[in-house]
């Protein structure tokens, strides 16, 4: 498996003229490029466009974002889910204060040290940011290359990931110095354009826009009709299917948020608690009174929802438990909020059909 020059520069050139107007782009500021990095795992590029303005607005710069106070960062991120994220954000610029002047190391070695960067993210802000030849191997390019190479391989195994990246380095060590003639900002180019690639007209689940694709030419899988098979991706294991109760216990004015723990899922975020089994109205009344000490007055079923988390579902049912004084509440970990609090506090999605039942 190898890509050739004429492959590349055709990519360079296609991805110059179609890429797609993105606020993190052509900056020429590596804080833009790892931002946008972190924001995009997991979460989709149209929702991140405007997500990206707003935290860029408030933390325009790595020092910013060093100094932001957990809770104003859990509330620019809410909405975005993994909130590991954000926390490895923090953690990262705090490093990089100390470490590098509040600069963004080019060295991908020193970047992999960082907090919450991978091999992928070093490479991406590494070559796209500093246009150093190194490879940034994502989903889109995994698809995009073992299409263009008709390859069998389970681009879940990790074994496939480092083929593909030893396919670009040795084009780097082969090729470079021609193609940055031809195309002086090459690497950020060539590495933008194989995700860009995959992005719009490479693209999973569906018929990929193979008469819009500058490499149709060359792809083995569109030649040998095998787009539909590859590439070839192992079955992910079910998610795991959690009944969950949710307790929504509030007086006249404030509502009840408990704290998560510090590790595991949702670590350390404020919740409307609850109980990892489904309860009816008189064993949640129960269940509240036995871990919060109050006395319900009422209670009332909510909607049903459901939430899904990477490999775990959450089916929620949730009870609106009214109580006279929440003054009078003896539990650790918790925050009494007003309506106009609790949409100032930053609450994980899995428990947004609650908050809009409220309409905050």
């Amino acid at each position: 498996m190898e890509i050739t020059l004429e492959q590349a520069l055709r990519l360079t050139s296609w991805f110059q003229k179609n890429q797609r107007i993105l606020p993190w782009r052509n900056t020429g500021n590596p804080y833009d490029v790892w931002l946008s990095e972190i924001m995009l795992q997991q979460t989709r590029v149209e929702f991140v466009k405007e997500r990206f303005l707003q935290f860029r607005k408030k933390l325009p710069d790595i020092a910013s974002l060093a100094e932001c106070e957990d809770d104003r960062l859990m509330k620019l991120w809410e909405g975005m889910g993994y909130y590991s994220r954000a926390r490895n954000l923090k953690k990262c610029a705090q490093a990089v204060m100390q470490e590098y002047d509040g600069v963004l190391p080019a060295d991908p070695c020193k970047l992999r040290k960082l907090p919450g960067i991978g091999p992928y993210t070093s490479g991406a802000i590494a070559a796209i940011a500093y246009g150093i030849p190194v490879p940034a191997v994502d989903g889109n390019v995994l698809r995009v290359l073992a299409r263009l190479f008709s390859d069998p391989s389970d681009i879940r195994n990790p074994e496939t990931r480092k083929s593909y990246e030893s396919v670009i380095s040795d084009f780097y060590e082969n090729h470079l110095s021609e193609a940055e003639k031809a195309d002086p900002a090459f690497v950020s180019h060539f590495t933008q354009g194989l995700m860009e690639l995959g992005a719009l007209i490479c693209v999973p689940n569906g018929e990929p826009h193979c008469d819009s694709c500058p490499w149709k030419p060359f792809c083995t899988a569109h030649l040998e009709n095998r787009t539909d098979e590859i590439p070839y991706r192992s079955a992910l294991k079910e998610r795991k299917v959690v009944k969950r109760t949710l307790f929504v216990i509030r007086d006249g004015e404030r509502f009840l948020l408990r704290k998560r723990p510090a590790h595991g899922l949702l670590a350390g975020l404020y919740e409307f608690p609850g109980m990892d089994e489904w309860l009816d109205a008189s064993q949640a009344a129960e269940a509240a009174e036995q871990q919060f000490h109050v006395m319900p007055l009422r209670i009332k079923r909510l909607p049903d929802s459901k939430h899904l988390f990477t490999h775990l579902e959450w089916d929620m049912r949730a009870y609106e438990i009214r109580i006279a004084d929440l003054s009078t509440l003896k539990a650790e970990n918790c925050l009494l909020l007003t309506e106009k609090e609790l949409a100032e506090t930053a609450v994980p999605s899995a428990f947004k059909a609650v908050k809009a039942w409220y309409s905050l």
